[in-house]
C-alpha cells in the first residue's frame, strides 16, 4: 500500500496493514479540511467538472477528477463536492465533505478486507482499530476536542503511583486490569468511589491484539514496555507461564528477552 494513486499496486494482507493505509489517507484528508482549508476551498471551483477529494496512504491529499477506468481500482470518494461549495455555509460544506470522506475510508478499508479474504474475526479487529480513531467529521467540527475535554477530569486525577504493582492480572479479580488502580499497600484504604472509577477504566481497556474488551473473566497480561493490555490467549501466554516471566514484552515490542525467563 505504498502507492498514492488509484492504480497503484496494493500488497497489504493483514488488518494492521489495511489500518495503516486508512490512517494515512485519513491524515491527508483531515489536513485538507483543516490546515490546508484555504487551498482546498480554492481548488473546489464550482465552475469545474465533478471533483473528488482523495486521501493517500502517504498522508497527502488531492482534489481531482474521478478515475476514468470502470470499474475503478478501489471505491471512489463522493463525486461533485465542488458544486455545493458556494450554496452552503462554509462550515456546513466542510462538515458534509468530512462525512462523505469518513464513508469513503470505511468503504476502501472493507474493500481491501474482502479482496484479501479477511475472516469474521479479522474484519472485527479492523473495525475496532478504525472505531478507536475520531472520525474526520468529529475532527473538522471540533467534536473530538469536546469529547477529549469531557474525559480530562478523570485523567488529571491519576498519577504514576496509581499503577498496579503487578503487570500480570486476571480480569476476574476486582480492579485487576485497571491501569489506574492503587498499589497493593494502598488498596485497602481506597474508597468505594475510587473503586467505581477503576472498574470503569477496567471495562474500557481494549486488547492490543484483537481490539476488544471481550472476556472480562479471562486472563490478561500487560506489556512492561508499552503498557498495553492483551488477552492471554491472543498472545499465547497462560497464567502458569506468566508466573515465570519477570518482565513481559508484547509481540510489537519484541518478546525475545522475556522468553529466556520462561520455564517450560
Amino acid at each position: 500500500m505504498e502507492g498514492a494513486g488509484a492504480g497503484a499496486a496494493y500488497t497489504a494482507r493483514t488488518a494492521e496493514e489495511v489500518f495503516r493505509d486508512l490512517r494515512g489517507r485519513r491524515a491527508g484528508m483531515i489536513r485538507a479540511l483543516t490546515d490546508d482549508v484555504d487551498k482546498f476551498f480554492k481548488l473546489c471551483d464550482p465552475e469545474k467538472e465533478n471533483l473528488c477529494l482523495y486521501g493517500y496512504p502517504n498522508e497527502t491529499w488531492e482534489v481531482t477528477l474521478p478515475a476514468e477506468e470502470v470499474p475503478p481500482e478501489i471505491p471512489e470518494p463522493a463525486l461533485g463536492i465542488n458544486f455545493a461549495r458556494d450554496g452552503m455555509n462554509e462550515k456546513d460544506w466542510l462538515a458534509l465533505v468530512a462525512v462523505h470522506s469518513d464513508s469513503w475510508l470505511l468503504s476502501v478499508a472493507f474493500y481491501f478486507g474482502a479482496r484479501f479474504g479477511f475472516d469474521k474475526e479479522t474484519r472485527r479487529r479492523l473495525f475496532n482499530m478504525i472505531n478507536n480513531l475520531p472520525t474526520i467529521y468529529e475532527v473538522v467540527t471540533g467534536a473530538a476536542k469536546r469529547q477529549s475535554k469531557e474525559k480530562t477530569p478523570n485523567t488529571n486525577s491519576s498519577s504514576k503511583s496509581n499503577k498496579p504493582s503487578s503487570k500480570v492480572q486476571s480480569r476476574a479479580e476486582p480492579r485487576a486490569k485497571a491501569k489506574l488502580s492503587a498499589p497493593k499497600d494502598e488498596e485497602e484504604d481506597s474508597s468505594d468511589d475510587g473503586a467505581d472509577d477503576e472498574e470503569e477504566e477496567h471495562d474500557n481497556t481494549l486488547c492490543g491484539t484483537c481490539g476488544t474488551n471481550d472476556g472480562k473473566d479471562e486472563f490478561w497480561i500487560c506489556c512492561d514496555n508499552c503498557e498495553k493490555w492483551y488477552h492471554g490467549k491472543c498472545v499465547k501466554i497462560t497464567p502458569a507461564r506468566a508466573e515465570h516471566i519477570k518482565q513481559y514484552r508484547c509481540p510489537e515490542c519484541g518478546n525475545g528477552g522475556s522468553n529466556k525467563r520462561i520455564k517450560t
